[in-house]
């Protein structure tokens, strides 16, 4: 962690009166990298629209074409621990070319003469996400003190979550309009927002990590732990994931226009925001071990019923399924973080990076299970997947012992 981190984190817990939500929308590096995390996940939220494009002009599988988003989300999810150690010992000044790279990848993706070329480009783009992921949420973690992060954190994720919901409606408009020659546009607002960035981050002293090697020290990993956290992770981006993917699919093979299902999938996405900002109020009153068995469990049938019942009632479904399973993200990032003292980049982009990867190899294995069953049927499997969130959750470590395993004595050093 940073020596500003550290300040930060000792004002706050000495601080009677902490800061509050209002507060912490006026802090300019947290809102600063939020808007950066919108405009980077807007990209993912546009992926799955370019699918029904792609198995038309490559005369693809719905397995085949999944592995668009398993280049994509795999290339940033892959490279997120190395960019999150980049991070801890280099700052976080040029996180806007990140930004920049995925903005200009993206744009020419559709311009792509092959599907090998396609999957180049996509994991190329990829690799920008995966570097803005970590940097973004390390500086999240130096930008405010310890007694607010359930809340802040959550309110930096929603930043993401409210890009890919954008996505969606985006992905509906330019591809209806302009085929897949529609993601030139997407240029504009990947330049111009880390243009904003490169300005912006040179002010911002709060979040500039010291250029030092890392500390001996430090604690060891609780390795036990954070793979119960990045197994909760990953079983709750595959979920979101699948979904996501195939709605679009699904739902034009049903009959329906992209206006319709490009508004049930913002939906999906839209509700986890309002889940994002509430499991961090939430967690902070009553811990964060209970809001994940409960949402592991509730997640189960919420997914069943939006398997079982497609059209208009997929609505309520689908922001029930926002509302649970996407709604704990943050605070697994911030348990990954406490977890991981002294080494928030590193935490952050296995978190991210590991938890996520299963989103990106899910896509495929849905598609897969899709093409010999349907869509619906896969769904329903995808129900019973879920499941395996509420033995992990029932797994993890409670608040005291969190603070068990973050107050270990520290290694002499060598």
């Amino acid at each position: 962690m940073t020596a500003n981190a550290s300040t930060a984190s000792t004002q706050s817990e000495q601080d009677p009166h902490p800061a509050t939500r209002l507060d912490l929308l006026r802090n300019r590096p947290l809102m600063t990298l939020m808007l950066g995390h919108y405009t980077v996940d807007m990209y993912s939220g546009i992926i799955p629209f370019l699918y029904p494009l792609l198995t038309d002009k490559f005369d693809l599988s719905l397995g085949t074409v999944g592995f668009v988003s398993l280049a994509y989300s795999g290339a940033s999810s892959i490279s997120q621990p190395l960019f999150g150690m980049v991070a801890d010992r280099k700052g976080i000044r040029f996180i806007g070319l990140a930004l920049m790279w995925t903005g200009f990848m993206f744009s020419i993706l559709g311009f792509a003469t092959s599907f090998p070329m396609l999957l180049v480009l996509a994991a190329c783009a990829g690799l920008g996400s995966g570097a803005y992921h970590p940097m973004g949420a390390l500086g999240a973690n130096a930008a405010i003190g310890a007694g607010q992060r359930n809340v802040a954190m959550s309110l930096y994720v929603t930043g993401g979550t409210l890009g890919v919901a954008c996505g969606p409606l985006i992905g509906a408009t330019l591809f209806h309009f302009f085929g897949l020659h529609g993601t030139a546009a997407m240029f504009i607002p990947g330049v111009g927002i880390s243009l904003w960035m490169l300005v912006e981050m040179r002010n911002i002293t709060k979040v500039t990590v010291h250029r030092r090697t890392i500390v001996s020290n430090l604690p060891p990993i609780p390795i036990r732990p954070m793979l119960i956290i990045i197994g909760l992770m990953m079983m709750r981006s595959w979920t979101m994931s699948s979904l996501q993917a195939y709605i679009p699919t699904w739902y034009e093979e049903l009959g329906y226009g992209a206006g319709f299902y490009g508004l049930l999938t913002t939906t999906l996405l839209l509700s986890s925001v309002v889940g994002t900002i509430g499991s961090g109020s939430l967690a902070d009153k009553h811990g964060r071990k209970i809001l994940m068995i409960v949402s592991s469990v509730a997640t189960v049938p919420a997914v069943f019923l939006f398997a079982q019942f497609p059209g208009w009632f997929g609505f309520v479904s689908a922001a029930m399924i926002g509302l649970l399973a996407a709604s704990t993200g943050p605070l697994l990032i911030v348990m990954a973080q406490q977890l991981m003292h002294g080494r928030a980049g590193v935490a952050s982009g296995l978190i991210l990076g590991l938890g996520f990867v299963m989103g990106a190899i899910g896509v495929p294995i849905v598609g897969a299970i899709a093409d010999h069953i349907g869509i619906q049927a896969a769904f329903r499997v995808q129900a019973v997947i879920a499941s395996g969130a509420i033995v992990l959750a029932l797994m993890l470590p409670s608040e005291q012992r969190m603070t068990e395993i973050i107050h270990q004595p520290e290694r002499a050093p060598a």
